[in-house]
């Protein structure tokens, strides 16, 4: 089963990949995610592990599988039949927007009883985390403005 989301920001490819890759911070922007525990340290770093709350799931712990930086990382998870690849993608696009691309992909011999329970859950949380990350890269584009506009002036 695989279920894509993409948005696109005009926050620059930095301000996305900071969103994308501050993983802890998930839960400050959107609602589909109730904590994310670092278990190997905070940082997006291949085999680290963060373990996962979301309402009506049970926890769930992901291991970073890939890291492209600046451009995209893959995580995935086990639970009884199920193998789940969570994949996150930013890209600069002809208009200097940036898209941001999101997704699962779900295998295994009860994939497809996964799907029959979680579809309608699974397309909800991925837009959220879509629109979440939109606001994030958007309010660090905004802050990191704001910053150059007070260095620029003197503070005044």
């Amino acid at each position: 089963m695989n279920y894509d989301e993409t948005i696109t920001t005009t926050a620059g490819l930095d301000h996305a990949w900071a969103a994308l890759e501050g993983v802890t911070t998930y839960p400050q922007w959107t609602a589909s995610m109730s904590t994310v525990e670092p278990l190997d340290g905070p940082a997006l770093e291949l085999g680290n592990r963060f373990r996962i709350r979301q309402p009506g799931l049970p926890p769930t712990v992901w291991r970073v599988c890939d890291v492209r930086r600046g451009v995209s990382f893959a995580w995935d998870a086990h639970a009884p039949g199920v193998h789940t690849v969570g994949y996150h993608r930013v890209d600069r696009e002809p208009d200097g927007t940036t898209r941001i691309r999101i997704g699962i992909r779900q295998s295994g011999a009860l994939a497809w009883l996964a799907a029959l329970l979680l579809t309608a859950r699974t397309r909800r949380y991925l837009r959220m985390e879509a629109a979440g990350l939109k606001a994030a890269a958007e309010a660090g584009a905004a802050a990191a403005a704001a910053d150059d506009g007070a260095a620029s002036t003197g503070g005044r």
